[in-house]
């Protein structure tokens, strides 16, 4: 996994240098966010044939259900006419939104890579050897809850406190002033490399980020839960939803409150970002819709064929 997101993370922490020295002030926590926007702009398309995919399966499940009632008790005969429903409508249930979903895990793996390893992506001139003398240093300051743990968080960590880390061997000053030169605040309030548990036992501006995290996510889980409902695709599965929602919350919770704060600033505009396209997408491709659409289109072509059969059959007759 380490892997993929280093490769995938380099086009993507190009794109977010680019973001950071195109806006009209610098600021690494901006960058991110819009680094965030531009991905789910580019998922869009995805999501659009996802919602597509989706109401096809709504729809093929209603003819299913019809097979299932029409050949009750011969299991052969409802496997025969499902397959040939299949093959005539060209459905394979095994790949319904594979294609999206693995476009939306590349662009995903992509954009975290570049948040991840900004000394190895946003500033690609630093060399993997300075990089693991710095990231090894860090650990040494114990400045940190997160400070001795995950070379990814040391990353960011480094950019941080890279005041602390002057004069090590092997490091050149050059490096030091590119690093140096990042603007790693959120207006001021708190540094992306501080961790949230830090400030326990006192009110901080960085409580902001677990909090916002946790509603972002409650509300994009919700939302989801609500509009199955709402098409009546959720089944068994929408029991479940409620303890899905409360276990992601926990997990954001969790996550953005021992982790630095530009992975929560990311793990938010995601989920807002998210909830907002999954929205829109909702409204301009409404399931009902989609499948109201299908239906007409299948009329049509249905009696496409029979006059085409008419007029086959009026011409053989006349032959005759």
């Amino acid at each position: 996994m380490t892997g993929l997101y280093k490769v995938l993370g380099v086009p993507f922490g190009f794109v977010l240098r680019l973001i950071y020295e195109s806006i009209g002030f610098h600021s690494y926590a901006v960058s991110i966010i819009l680094l965030t926007l531009l991905a789910r702009v580019f998922m869009l398309p995805s999501g659009i044939s996802q919602q597509k995919g989706m109401a096809k399966t709504q729809r093929m499940q209603a003819k299913m259900r019809r097979i299932q009632a029409k050949y009750a008790g011969d299991q052969k005969k409802i496997q025969e006419e499902t397959q040939a429903l299949y093959q005539r409508e060209g459905y394979n249930p095994m790949n319904a939104g594979c294609a999206p979903m693995l476009i939306q895990f590349l662009l995903l793996f992509g954009l975290i890579g570049a948040i991840y390893y900004p000394l190895s992506n946003f500033l690609p001139n630093i060399s993997d050897s300075e990089v693991s003398l710095l990231t090894e240093a860090v650990k040494n300051l114990n400045i940190s809850s997160f400070s001795s743990k995950s070379t990814i968080i040391n990353e960011l960590l480094v950019i941080q406190h890279i005041d602390k880390l002057q004069g090590i061997e092997g490091v050149s000053q050059a490096t030091y002033n590119a690093i140096s030169g990042i603007d790693f605040s959120f207006f001021g309030l708190f540094n992306l490399g501080d961790v949230p548990m830090d400030f326990k036992g006192s009110w901080h501006p960085i409580w902001l980020i677990p909090i916002l995290s946790t509603l972002s996510t409650l509300g994009s889980t919700l939302y989801s839960q609500i509009k199955q409902k709402a098409s009546n695709a959720a089944g068994a599965a929408g029991k479940s939803m409620g303890c899905m929602m409360i276990f992601m919350a926990a997990f954001s919770l969790y996550f953005v409150v021992n982790y630095p704060a530009g992975i929560g600033i990311y793990w938010i505009a995601s989920s807002l970002f998210g909830l907002i396209s999954t929205v829109v997408i909702g409204k301009i491709y409404s399931p009902k819709k989609m499948v109201a659409r299908l239906m007409v289109e299948e009329t049509i072509q249905r009696r496409s064929r029979e006059n085409s059969l008419k007029l086959v059959a009026q011409r053989n007759s006349s032959q005759k």
